[in-house]
Protein backbone atom coordinates (compact mmCIF):
# COMPACT_ATOMS: atom_id res chain seq x y z
CA UNK A 1 0.00 0.00 0.00
CA UNK A 2 1.40 3.37 -1.01
CA UNK A 3 0.64 6.46 1.06
CA UNK A 4 1.84 8.84 -1.64
CA UNK A 5 -0.10 12.14 -1.45
CA UNK A 6 -2.90 10.53 0.60
CA UNK A 7 -2.04 12.49 3.74
CA UNK A 8 -0.63 15.87 4.61
CA UNK A 9 1.00 17.71 7.47
CA UNK A 10 -1.43 20.54 8.25
CA UNK A 11 0.02 21.80 11.53
CA UNK A 12 3.61 22.32 12.62
CA UNK A 13 5.03 24.28 15.52
CA UNK A 14 7.93 24.37 17.93
CA UNK A 15 7.87 25.50 21.54
CA UNK A 16 8.08 29.26 21.96
CA UNK A 17 11.52 28.85 23.51
CA UNK A 18 14.32 26.50 22.53
CA UNK A 19 17.89 26.37 23.76
CA UNK A 20 18.16 26.72 27.52
CA UNK A 21 14.72 26.53 29.14
CA UNK A 22 15.30 25.63 32.80
CA UNK A 23 11.75 26.35 34.01
CA UNK A 24 9.71 24.09 31.71
CA UNK A 25 9.42 20.31 31.98
CA UNK A 26 9.53 17.86 29.09
CA UNK A 27 5.80 17.15 29.42
CA UNK A 28 4.98 20.85 29.34
CA UNK A 29 7.01 21.16 26.14
CA UNK A 30 4.98 18.36 24.58
CA UNK A 31 1.79 20.15 25.57
CA UNK A 32 2.81 23.64 24.47
CA UNK A 33 4.00 22.52 21.06
CA UNK A 34 0.85 20.41 20.65
CA UNK A 35 -1.43 23.39 21.31
CA UNK A 36 0.56 25.58 18.93
CA UNK A 37 0.51 22.96 16.18
CA UNK A 38 -3.23 22.44 16.53
CA UNK A 39 -3.78 26.19 16.30
CA UNK A 40 -1.52 26.25 13.24
CA UNK A 41 -3.73 23.59 11.66
CA UNK A 42 -6.96 25.36 12.55
CA UNK A 43 -8.19 22.30 14.42
CA UNK A 44 -9.42 21.63 17.97
CA UNK A 45 -8.02 19.06 20.40
CA UNK A 46 -11.37 17.30 20.15
CA UNK A 47 -10.57 16.59 16.48
CA UNK A 48 -7.58 14.46 17.44
CA UNK A 49 -8.11 10.69 17.50
CA UNK A 50 -4.47 9.65 17.22
CA UNK A 51 -1.44 10.56 19.33
CA UNK A 52 2.22 9.67 18.80
CA UNK A 53 5.16 10.56 21.01
CA UNK A 54 8.70 9.44 21.86
CA UNK A 55 10.58 9.90 25.09
CA UNK A 56 7.33 10.26 27.02
CA UNK A 57 4.40 7.88 26.61
CA UNK A 58 1.72 9.09 24.18
CA UNK A 59 -0.77 7.96 26.82
CA UNK A 60 0.66 10.47 29.28
CA UNK A 61 0.71 13.21 26.65
CA UNK A 62 -2.87 12.49 25.59
CA UNK A 63 -4.08 12.47 29.19
CA UNK A 64 -2.33 15.78 29.90
CA UNK A 65 -4.04 17.31 26.85
CA UNK A 66 -7.45 15.84 27.66
CA UNK A 67 -7.51 13.52 24.63
CA UNK A 68 -8.77 9.93 24.52
CA UNK A 69 -7.22 8.64 21.28
CA UNK A 70 -8.18 5.46 19.49
CA UNK A 71 -4.75 5.25 17.81
CA UNK A 72 -1.47 5.53 19.72
CA UNK A 73 2.13 5.19 18.57
CA UNK A 74 4.95 5.01 21.10
CA UNK A 75 7.69 4.14 18.60
CA UNK A 76 10.95 5.20 20.22
CA UNK A 77 14.06 4.33 18.23
CA UNK A 78 16.13 7.44 18.83
CA UNK A 79 16.27 10.73 17.01
CA UNK A 80 14.37 9.61 13.90
CA UNK A 81 11.33 8.43 15.87
CA UNK A 82 9.21 11.37 14.73
CA UNK A 83 9.80 10.67 11.06
CA UNK A 84 8.51 7.16 11.66
CA UNK A 85 5.53 8.61 13.51
CA UNK A 86 4.64 10.55 10.34
CA UNK A 87 5.03 7.40 8.28
CA UNK A 88 2.89 5.34 10.62
CA UNK A 89 0.27 8.09 10.87
CA UNK A 90 0.05 8.28 7.08
CA UNK A 91 -0.48 4.52 6.89
CA UNK A 92 -3.05 4.51 9.72
CA UNK A 93 -5.04 7.38 8.22
CA UNK A 94 -4.96 5.80 4.76
CA UNK A 95 -6.17 2.52 6.28
CA UNK A 96 -9.06 4.31 8.01
CA UNK A 97 -7.82 3.67 11.55
CA UNK A 98 -7.89 7.36 12.50
CA UNK A 99 -8.40 10.80 10.98
CA UNK A 100 -6.18 13.32 12.77
CA UNK A 101 -2.84 12.33 14.34
CA UNK A 102 -0.98 14.63 16.71
CA UNK A 103 2.78 13.92 16.96
CA UNK A 104 4.55 15.58 19.88
CA UNK A 105 8.06 16.05 21.16
CA UNK A 106 9.42 17.71 24.27
CA UNK A 107 12.86 17.17 25.74
CA UNK A 108 14.72 18.94 28.49
CA UNK A 109 17.98 17.66 27.11
CA UNK A 110 20.10 20.34 28.72
CA UNK A 111 18.25 21.35 31.90
CA UNK A 112 16.90 17.82 32.59
CA UNK A 113 13.58 19.10 33.99
CA UNK A 114 11.14 16.21 34.25
CA UNK A 115 13.56 13.86 32.49
CA UNK A 116 14.51 10.38 33.68
CA UNK A 117 18.14 9.82 34.73
CA UNK A 118 20.53 8.60 32.06
CA UNK A 119 21.18 5.00 33.08
CA UNK A 120 23.16 2.59 30.94
CA UNK A 121 21.81 -0.95 30.74
CA UNK A 122 24.68 -3.36 31.45
CA UNK A 123 22.64 -6.24 30.03
CA UNK A 124 22.19 -4.55 26.65
CA UNK A 125 24.34 -5.47 23.68
CA UNK A 126 26.19 -2.17 24.08
CA UNK A 127 26.66 -2.80 27.78
CA UNK A 128 28.13 -6.24 27.14
CA UNK A 129 30.12 -5.81 23.95
CA UNK A 130 31.06 -2.11 23.56
CA UNK A 131 31.12 -0.33 26.92
CA UNK A 132 33.73 -2.68 28.45
CA UNK A 133 36.15 -1.57 25.75
CA UNK A 134 35.99 2.11 26.64
CA UNK A 135 33.18 3.67 24.62
CA UNK A 136 31.35 6.24 26.69
CA UNK A 137 28.46 8.07 25.09
CA UNK A 138 27.81 9.33 21.56
CA UNK A 139 31.10 11.24 20.99
CA UNK A 140 33.11 8.03 21.27
CA UNK A 141 30.55 5.88 19.43
CA UNK A 142 28.74 7.76 16.66
CA UNK A 143 31.93 8.96 14.90
CA UNK A 144 33.57 5.55 15.17
CA UNK A 145 33.72 5.10 11.40
CA UNK A 146 35.05 8.54 10.52
CA UNK A 147 38.72 7.57 10.64
CA UNK A 148 38.02 4.61 8.33
CA UNK A 149 36.19 6.97 5.98
CA UNK A 150 39.10 9.44 6.08
CA UNK A 151 41.58 6.65 5.32
CA UNK A 152 39.58 5.16 2.44
CA UNK A 153 38.36 8.34 0.74
CA UNK A 154 40.88 10.99 1.74
CA UNK A 155 38.45 13.17 3.70
CA UNK A 156 40.47 15.93 5.34
CA UNK A 157 39.99 17.54 8.73
CA UNK A 158 39.29 20.79 6.90
CA UNK A 159 36.50 19.21 4.84
CA UNK A 160 34.94 17.70 7.95
CA UNK A 161 35.06 21.09 9.66
CA UNK A 162 33.42 22.69 6.63
CA UNK A 163 30.15 20.95 7.52
CA UNK A 164 29.84 23.04 10.68
CA UNK A 165 30.90 26.16 8.78
CA UNK A 166 28.29 25.66 6.04
CA UNK A 167 25.49 25.15 8.54
CA UNK A 168 26.53 28.17 10.59
CA UNK A 169 26.09 30.26 7.43
CA UNK A 170 22.44 29.20 7.36
CA UNK A 171 22.01 29.72 11.11
CA UNK A 172 23.19 33.33 10.75
CA UNK A 173 19.83 34.05 9.12
CA UNK A 174 17.74 32.13 11.67
CA UNK A 175 16.88 34.25 14.75
CA UNK A 176 15.97 31.18 16.85
CA UNK A 177 19.28 29.41 16.22
CA UNK A 178 21.37 28.98 19.35
CA UNK A 179 24.65 29.82 17.57
CA UNK A 180 24.66 32.47 14.83
CA UNK A 181 28.12 34.02 14.98
CA UNK A 182 30.35 33.62 11.88
CA UNK A 183 32.48 30.50 11.93
CA UNK A 184 35.59 29.49 9.98
CA UNK A 185 37.28 26.18 9.39
CA UNK A 186 40.13 27.44 11.55
CA UNK A 187 37.69 28.17 14.38
CA UNK A 188 36.34 24.62 14.22
CA UNK A 189 39.77 23.01 14.23
CA UNK A 190 40.88 25.25 17.11
CA UNK A 191 37.95 24.22 19.28
CA UNK A 192 38.48 21.64 22.00
CA UNK A 193 39.07 18.07 20.86
CA UNK A 194 36.29 15.84 22.21
CA UNK A 195 37.02 12.41 20.73
CA UNK A 196 39.44 12.25 17.83
CA UNK A 197 38.82 13.40 15.16
CA UNK A 198 35.78 15.32 16.46
CA UNK A 199 36.25 18.83 17.83
CA UNK A 200 33.67 20.56 19.99
CA UNK A 201 32.18 22.53 17.08
CA UNK A 202 31.75 19.29 15.11
CA UNK A 203 29.51 17.89 17.88
CA UNK A 204 25.84 18.69 18.34
CA UNK A 205 24.41 21.16 20.81
CA UNK A 206 22.73 20.03 24.03
CA UNK A 207 19.49 21.98 24.39
CA UNK A 208 15.88 22.05 25.59
CA UNK A 209 12.85 22.33 23.33
CA UNK A 210 10.00 20.61 21.60
CA UNK A 211 7.75 20.53 18.57
CA UNK A 212 4.58 18.98 17.23
CA UNK A 213 3.02 17.98 13.92
CA UNK A 214 -0.57 17.37 12.86
CA UNK A 215 -1.24 14.83 10.09
CA UNK A 216 -4.58 14.23 8.39
CA UNK A 217 -5.97 12.95 5.09
CA UNK A 218 -5.40 14.88 1.88
CA UNK A 219 -9.16 15.34 1.51
CA UNK A 220 -9.55 16.85 4.96
CA UNK A 221 -6.43 18.94 4.48
CA UNK A 222 -7.86 20.59 1.38
CA UNK A 223 -11.07 21.45 3.27
CA UNK A 224 -9.38 23.19 6.20
CA UNK A 225 -9.94 26.96 6.33
CA UNK A 226 -6.43 27.85 7.54
CA UNK A 227 -4.22 30.16 5.48
CA UNK A 228 -1.24 27.80 5.42
CA UNK A 229 -0.99 25.23 2.61
CA UNK A 230 -0.91 21.51 3.40
CA UNK A 231 2.45 19.82 3.08
CA UNK A 232 1.86 16.48 1.40
CA UNK A 233 3.56 13.25 2.43
CA UNK A 234 4.90 11.92 -0.88
CA UNK A 235 7.17 9.14 0.30
CA UNK A 236 8.28 7.46 3.51
CA UNK A 237 10.86 4.92 4.61
CA UNK A 238 12.28 3.32 7.73
CA UNK A 239 15.07 0.83 8.38
CA UNK A 240 17.44 -0.52 10.99
CA UNK A 241 20.87 -2.06 10.78
CA UNK A 242 22.43 -2.85 14.16
CA UNK A 243 22.30 -1.48 17.71
CA UNK A 244 26.09 -1.81 17.85
CA UNK A 245 27.97 0.81 15.84
CA UNK A 246 30.98 -1.50 16.02
CA UNK A 247 28.99 -4.07 14.03
CA UNK A 248 28.05 -1.84 11.08
CA UNK A 249 28.34 -3.63 7.75
CA UNK A 250 30.48 -0.76 6.44
CA UNK A 251 31.95 1.95 8.68
CA UNK A 252 31.88 4.40 5.78
CA UNK A 253 28.18 4.10 4.91
CA UNK A 254 24.85 3.65 6.70
CA UNK A 255 22.85 0.68 5.47
CA UNK A 256 19.80 2.05 7.31
CA UNK A 257 20.15 5.38 5.45
CA UNK A 258 20.34 3.57 2.12
CA UNK A 259 17.32 1.35 2.78
CA UNK A 260 15.00 3.99 4.24
CA UNK A 261 15.76 6.58 1.57
CA UNK A 262 15.38 4.09 -1.27
CA UNK A 263 11.92 3.19 0.02
CA UNK A 264 10.87 6.84 0.34
CA UNK A 265 12.23 7.88 -3.06
CA UNK A 266 10.57 4.93 -4.80
CA UNK A 267 7.22 5.64 -3.20
CA UNK A 268 7.46 9.34 -4.06
CA UNK A 269 8.54 8.55 -7.61
CA UNK A 270 11.55 10.87 -7.41
CA UNK A 271 15.31 10.83 -7.61
CA UNK A 272 17.95 13.05 -6.03
CA UNK A 273 17.78 15.51 -8.95
CA UNK A 274 14.14 16.26 -8.08
CA UNK A 275 14.95 17.42 -4.53
CA UNK A 276 14.98 21.19 -3.89
CA UNK A 277 15.87 21.09 -0.21
CA UNK A 278 17.47 18.53 2.09
CA UNK A 279 17.65 18.00 5.85
CA UNK A 280 20.08 15.37 7.18
CA UNK A 281 20.32 14.57 10.88
CA UNK A 282 23.61 16.01 12.10
CA UNK A 283 24.38 14.94 15.64
CA UNK A 284 28.00 15.08 14.44
CA UNK A 285 29.59 16.69 11.41
CA UNK A 286 30.08 13.44 9.49
CA UNK A 287 26.38 12.56 9.24
CA UNK A 288 25.61 14.99 6.39
CA UNK A 289 28.59 13.52 4.54
CA UNK A 290 27.22 10.01 4.88
CA UNK A 291 23.70 11.24 4.08
CA UNK A 292 24.68 12.96 0.83
CA UNK A 293 26.34 9.78 -0.41
CA UNK A 294 23.92 7.18 0.94
CA UNK A 295 20.92 9.04 -0.50
CA UNK A 296 22.60 9.29 -3.89
CA UNK A 297 23.19 13.04 -4.15
CA UNK A 298 26.93 12.57 -4.76
CA UNK A 299 29.24 9.64 -5.40
CA UNK A 300 31.18 7.72 -2.78
CA UNK A 301 33.94 9.80 -1.26
CA UNK A 302 32.73 13.04 -2.86
CA UNK A 303 30.61 14.61 -0.11
CA UNK A 304 33.41 16.27 1.86
CA UNK A 305 34.64 18.25 -1.13
CA UNK A 306 31.04 18.96 -2.21
CA UNK A 307 30.30 20.68 1.11
CA UNK A 308 33.69 22.40 1.33
CA UNK A 309 33.13 23.90 -2.14
CA UNK A 310 29.93 25.59 -0.92
CA UNK A 311 27.32 23.55 -2.75
CA UNK A 312 25.21 23.08 0.42
CA UNK A 313 25.70 26.63 1.73
CA UNK A 314 23.42 29.61 1.04
CA UNK A 315 23.39 30.12 -2.72
CA UNK A 316 24.56 26.55 -3.37
CA UNK A 317 22.79 24.09 -5.63
CA UNK A 318 21.65 21.75 -2.82
CA UNK A 319 20.51 23.68 0.27
CA UNK A 320 21.22 21.45 3.27
CA UNK A 321 20.24 21.86 6.94
CA UNK A 322 18.94 25.36 6.40
CA UNK A 323 17.98 25.98 10.03
CA UNK A 324 21.61 25.46 11.09
CA UNK A 325 21.04 21.86 12.09
CA UNK A 326 21.95 20.13 15.30
CA UNK A 327 25.34 21.84 15.17
CA UNK A 328 24.00 25.41 15.31
CA UNK A 329 20.18 25.47 15.64
CA UNK A 330 19.22 23.10 18.45
CA UNK A 331 19.66 19.48 19.51
CA UNK A 332 17.53 18.30 22.40
CA UNK A 333 18.74 14.71 22.20
CA UNK A 334 16.17 13.43 19.71
CA UNK A 335 16.56 15.99 16.93
CA UNK A 336 14.31 14.45 14.27
CA UNK A 337 11.30 16.63 15.07
CA UNK A 338 13.26 19.73 14.09
CA UNK A 339 14.30 18.19 10.77
CA UNK A 340 10.65 17.81 9.81
CA UNK A 341 9.72 21.25 11.13
CA UNK A 342 12.28 22.91 8.84
CA UNK A 343 11.21 20.82 5.84
CA UNK A 344 7.60 21.90 6.44
CA UNK A 345 8.63 25.54 6.74
CA UNK A 346 10.60 25.39 3.50
CA UNK A 347 7.74 23.78 1.56
CA UNK A 348 5.35 26.39 2.99
CA UNK A 349 7.76 29.17 1.99
CA UNK A 350 7.91 30.53 5.55
CA UNK A 351 11.41 29.59 6.75
CA UNK A 352 13.74 32.19 8.23
CA UNK A 353 16.43 31.20 5.72
CA UNK A 354 13.99 30.47 2.92
CA UNK A 355 15.18 28.71 -0.22
CA UNK A 356 13.37 29.95 -3.36
CA UNK A 357 10.81 27.70 -5.06
CA UNK A 358 10.95 24.63 -2.82
CA UNK A 359 8.54 22.05 -4.21
CA UNK A 360 10.10 18.93 -2.69
CA UNK A 361 12.02 18.61 0.59
CA UNK A 362 13.61 15.46 1.96
CA UNK A 363 14.19 14.88 5.68
CA UNK A 364 16.64 12.10 6.60
CA UNK A 365 16.70 11.07 10.23
CA UNK A 366 19.03 8.85 12.23
CA UNK A 367 18.47 6.97 15.47
CA UNK A 368 21.02 5.56 17.85
CA UNK A 369 24.53 5.33 16.41
CA UNK A 370 23.46 4.69 12.80
CA UNK A 371 21.22 1.98 14.26
CA UNK A 372 18.00 3.20 12.64
CA UNK A 373 16.84 5.63 9.99
CA UNK A 374 13.68 7.33 8.78
CA UNK A 375 13.09 9.25 5.57
CA UNK A 376 10.29 11.59 4.54
CA UNK A 377 9.68 13.15 1.14
CA UNK A 378 7.43 16.17 1.58
CA UNK A 379 6.01 18.39 -1.12
CA UNK A 380 3.59 21.03 -2.29
CA UNK A 381 0.19 20.37 -3.83
CA UNK A 382 1.76 20.78 -7.27
CA UNK A 383 4.43 18.18 -6.48
CA UNK A 384 1.72 15.88 -5.12
CA UNK A 385 -0.46 16.34 -8.18
CA UNK A 386 -3.53 17.26 -6.12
Amino acid sequence: MSVRAKTAIVGAAETTRIGVVPDVSALEMHAESARLAMADAGLKMSDVDGVAAAGLSPVSVAHYLGIAPTYVDATTIGGCSFLLHVRHAAAAITAGLCEVVLITHGESGRSRVGMPPRVADPASLQGQFEAPFGTLGPPTMFPMGVLRYMKEFGLTHEQLASVAVAQRKWAANVPRAMFREPLTVEDVLASRLIAYPMHLLECCLVTDGGGALVVTSAERAKALPGPKPPVYVLGTGEASETPLVSMMEDFTSSKAFRLSSASAFTEAGIGPSDVDHLMVYDAFAHLPIYGLEDLGFVGRGEAGAFIAEGHTSPGGRLPLNTNGGGLSYTHTGMYGMFLVQESVRQVRQEASAQVPNVEISVAQGAGGMFATAGTLVLGTAAAAGV
